[in-house]
């Protein structure tokens, strides 16, 4: 198996959790966050949702300057659109492994704002940092949801709700 197989399969794992995740955000607390430097909810779920894009645009340039291209979130105000933004958004990360190879796992990629590097690393460390913003975030996520009191579905295996605790 390749790396770039490695990590289809990988996306195809997460892509379930995610999905189960995001499927259960409320509409109604959208405008939600714990704690003033957080997040809103919205902007979360939608930051999660935007991540598997990523792998293609990593693995079909060389840098990404947020100087030269701002980011500009997707506007998200209910989880029927969360979820069918996620589901585009998967698309184009599966297509992106699909058209990679492990030879472009070694070719060094830069996150910069104009002049200030933030890193350059090989597309290979890009694309096992962008799967732990999916898990880091979608933990985040799970916190949010915890102090809305939502019940929290399983990730690698079966939650405190799923056993009943």
């Amino acid at each position: 198996m390749t790396h770039m197989q490695t990590f289809q399969n990988e996306l195809e794992k997460e892509a379930i959790t995610t999905r189960k995740m995001l499927a259960i955000v409320p509409n109604d607390k959208y405008d939600w966050k714990p704690h003033p430097k957080s997040m809103t909810i919205k902007q979360l779920s939608t930051h999660i949702a935007d991540i598997p894009s990523w792998f293609g645009m990593v693995l079909s340039t060389t840098e990404l300057d947020f100087a030269s291209n701002p980011y500009q979130p997707e506007e998200i105000n209910s989880t029927p659109d969360l979820l069918t933004f996620f589901e585009k958004r998967l698309v184009e990360g599966r297509t992106g492994l699909t058209a990679g190879n492990d030879e472009q796992l070694t070719v060094l990629w830069t996150l910069r704002n104009g002049e200030q590097v933030y890193s350059t690393e090989p597309k290979g460390d890009v694309i096992r940092m962008c799967f732990s913003q999916i898990v880091h975030h979608r933990a985040q996520l799970g916190v949010y949801l915890r102090l809305l009191e939502v019940p929290i579905p399983g990730s690698y295996g079966p939650s405190a709700d799923d056993l009943n605790f």
